[in-house]
């Protein structure tokens, strides 16, 4: 559950948490072959944009809660 690479995952779905897994660690690494390795899995155009929209969402979330010390139960 907390860690998603032991996870019994299709391809797309795989393809997509390292996808965002990268975009999160390491943002400035990302180039257009990484969209065009999800797109060579299957994923459209909207579901890549998806991914990046919902990963970079959850990131600015995080940050936000970070920067003001928010603790979650």
């Amino acid at each position: 559950m907390h860690d998603y690479t032991k996870a019994d995952l299709d391809p797309q779905t795989r393809g997509m948490l390292d996808f965002a897994a990268r975009l999160t660690r390491d943002p400035g690494s990302m180039k257009k072959e990484h969209v065009d390795a999800l797109k060579a899995l299957g994923l459209s155009d909207g579901q890549v944009l998806s991914t990046v929209l919902i990963t970079c969402r959850f990131n600015f979330f995080n940050r936000l809660a970070n920067g003001l010390g928010v603790e979650l139960e």
